[in-house]
């Protein structure tokens, strides 16, 4: 191999390339990822593995002191310390799930890689604010040694704290009727003594009503 094709090919990434499929785009902390890598090659490769890379970054504004140099009329130099408000992005999470590993790649190659892992119980969940926003975002790579890697277009995907759940429909509502009857009280004919129209003696003598 010539020189210049050698040189060539340190800063080239090889003919080949990689998608990235998810089962689903909206994860719950602590929940399972799974995932298929679809490979295709136009040459030979030697590839040092199949993977994903998945990624949660933080990025907040913070208050960053700058030092400032000025020259004032008649040639006095002045130094100040200056506030400045920047963004600073931080990797809060990263995990690179294996499709497969050492692999030779003929010319037409295609091949597909199932991969999982899970999104940490204790990540980050998405979130946008004036002062600080959390993404999470994954892609396909093909590992390359002594070349540049081959790697997919780079998707985000949600992570939410807990899983919405359904509204559930409100139950009747069930009144309940009451029917008050008037009790007509009648005497008795022996001993006079005031009983229910709908009693067949009287409670107080024993004695049979009579029609």
């Amino acid at each position: 191999m010539g020189f210049f094709k050698k040189l060539k090919e340190r800063v080239t990434s090889p003919k080949a390339s990689v998608s990235l499929k998810l089962n689903k785009n909206s994860y719950v902390l602590g929940e399972k990822l799974e995932g298929t890598l679809t490979v295709t090659s136009e040459e030979e490769i030697d590839a040092t593995e199949i993977r994903a890379e998945l990624r949660c970054e933080e990025k907040k504004k913070t208050i960053k002191y700058e030092t400032e140099t000025r020259t004032l009329p008649g040639g006095k130099v002045e130094t100040q310390t200056v506030p400045r408000e920047v963004w600073v992005t931080e990797t809060i999470f990263s995990e690179n799930p294996q499709g497969s590993g050492p692999l030779h790649l003929s010319v037409g190659y295609r091949g597909e890689f199932p991969f999982s892992t899970s999104i940490p119980a204790g990540g980050q969940p998405n979130y946008s604010g004036g002062d600080r926003s959390v993404t999470w975002s994954i892609k396909g790579v093909i590992g390359v040694k002594g070349r540049p890697d081959v790697t997919s277009s780079t998707s985000n995907i949600q992570v939410v704290t807990v899983p919405v759940a359904p509204v559930a429909p409100a139950a009747p509502i069930v009144t309940e009727k009451i029917v008050e009857r008037e009790i007509v009280m009648i005497p008795c004919q022996y001993c006079g003594t005031l009983f229910p129209q709908t009693a067949t003696s009287c409670p107080n003598c024993g004695a049979k009503r009579k029609v």
